[in-house]
């Protein structure tokens, strides 16, 4: 009761903080820019980049070009060789280790400055929850985080990890007594093993935040199930309140609500290891609220422009609603026009919310189609709505250019639950969405460059050997929905 009647009190305060900068959204992104040059500006990049002459957004764009990972790894491979001042001042508290598609490894700086922003803005994303509702009875009860383990090595003198292992070690205080799993149970590498540990932990919890990538929860509430023959509300009745990101929940959502045996409130997040880029601040209204006073600079391209010659770099006050925008950050850890690689579209302006479409470089495009994660995973809720028996945990989407007779296609590979009582029919349903929602791929179906879209039924834990195979299963690991190779739909079609 103590926990929930303070989180009240403190909601409120959050939300007048949240306020003050989101009605001011173009002063509060100058503001941050400028504090992000000034301080850099004595760095190895600061004067590689005349940091001292930048004076406007028009000067920063003049100095400092568009990278990904490998253009700034000159500078990153400095600082994990124990280089003080070289994108940020200092040294970094910690190394994100993630996995990058061209990269193998990367390791994201966090700094001292951006570390508290990771950590607080997952608890905003709470009390907004709170401060909207007023529920906050779930802050006395069990939470649980399904994350990576929060064991960490060393570069130098730098710790290195996942990043939901390097946030475990700054859970707030008031809640670590609520925290599940056990420290022991979160360092388990291997994920099955872990699951079963975190299932005899959680069994008889009274558990009311759960937390998680959605086909991991999934895949405990699966196991769950197996074990009691029961639905999750049966299981833990004063669960409430579902907190996840890194995918599109749409697909999972009507499984999800399935295995608990209702719908209930869910708050999606936007982190990354470059820095906590958007939170859902509201049950009612669409999109993710931009964190604009959190120690970044956005900057967008246009996604159709983003491969030209010379992209177009726009800040907040210049996008638009329903443009579909590559986003690059600049941020107090270091990073400098740096491309994360994800694909966002505006949805509000007043405050700026977003929603995430999907990765820059993951689409089809083997006919010109350029086809993307958010076109797909439309087509699919479509499908599924139309044949409400459907019940899908995992997909992918890639072209087949050479099949052995017929025109070439594109195959969905669904891992279902419950299949839909007729897949052809199911699979006509979603290539006519899709058609609706690219005229591209549409042009292509009406010339007979392609054929319609063929679905490949997968068993329901393709997808989950797929990625044990891949040495990738739980954590903070996702399929790519769209791939222009057949890599991984020839690793799943094993499956069918």
């Amino acid at each position: 009761m103590i926990k929930s009647f303070a989180g009240k009190i403190f909601a409120a305060y959050i939300a007048a903080q949240q306020r003050h900068w989101s009605e001011r959204p173009v002063e509060t992104q100058k503001r941050v820019f400028h504090a992000l040059v000034k301080q850099a500006r004595r760095t190895v990049f600061g004067e590689d980049h005349h940091f001292g002459a930048i004076r406007s957004y028009e000067d920063f764009k003049a100095n400092v070009p568009i990278r990904d990972y490998e253009g700034l790894k000159k500078y990153i491979d400095l600082v994990i060789d124990g280089w003080e001042n070289i994108l940020w001042t200092g040294r970094p508290l910690y190394f994100a280790k993630t996995s990058g598609t061209t990269s193998g490894l990367k390791y994201i700086p966090i700094s001292q400055e951006s570390i508290p922003y990771h950590i607080n803005s997952a608890r905003n994303a709470l009390l907004s929850y709170i401060y909207e509702t007023g529920n906050a009875d779930f802050l006395d009860r069990k939470l649980i985080f399904l994350s990576g383990s929060p064991e960490m090595s060393k570069k130098g003198n730098t710790y290195v990890g996942r990043l939901s292992g390097i946030v475990n070690h700054h859970v707030p205080a008031y809640l670590r007594t609520n925290q599940m799993p056990s420290y022991t149970t979160n360092c388990i590498e291997d994920w099955e093993t872990k699951l079963d540990k975190i299932i005899q932990e959680t069994l008889r919890a009274d558990m009311s935040l759960i937390s998680g990538i959605p086909p991991w929860v999934q895949m405990y509430f699966d196991k769950i199930q197996a074990l009691t023959g029961k639905k999750i509300k049966d299981v833990f009745p004063n669960f409430s309140l579902f907190v996840y990101g890194g995918v599109n929940f749409s697909p999972y959502k009507k499984k999800i609500f399935e295995s608990i045996g209702k719908p209930i409130h869910s708050i999606e997040t936007y982190p990354a290891s470059e820095g906590f880029i958007a939170y859902q601040d509201s049950q009612e209204q669409e999109g993710l609220l931009l964190l604009l006073d959190n120690g970044m600079f956005y900057e967008f391209i246009r996604a159709d422009e983003y491969f030209s010659p010379n992209p177009r770099r726009i800040s907040i006050e210049d996008v638009e609603l329903g443009v579909n925008y590559a986003i690059i950050l600049n941020t107090n850890a270091g990073l400098w026009g740096y491309s994360i690689g994800d694909t966002v579209k505006f949805v509000s302006k007043n405050p700026y919310r977003i929603v995430v479409t999907g990765r820059i470089k993951h689409f089809i495009s083997a006919f010109g189609e350029h086809v993307i994660a958010e076109e797909v995973e439309k087509a699919l809720l479509y499908a599924i709505q139309t044949f409400p028996e459907t019940e899908v945990v995992e997909f992918t989407v890639a072209p087949q250019v050479t099949p052995k007779e017929g025109l070439p296609y594109h195959e969905w590979c669904i891992a279902f639950a419950k299949k839909p009582k007729d897949i052809e029919q199911f699979a006509a349903t979603l290539d006519l969405k899709l058609r609706q929602l690219n005229v591209y791929y549409d042009d292509l179906i009406k010339g007979n460059i392609l054929r319609p879209a063929v679905v490949s039924a997968l068993q329901p834990d393709a997808f989950i050997q797929y990625m044990k195979q891949q040495g990738k299963l739980g954590g903070q690991n996702k399929v790519p929905r769209l791939s222009n190779t057949r890599d991984i739909v020839n690793e799943l079609v094993r499956h069918i």
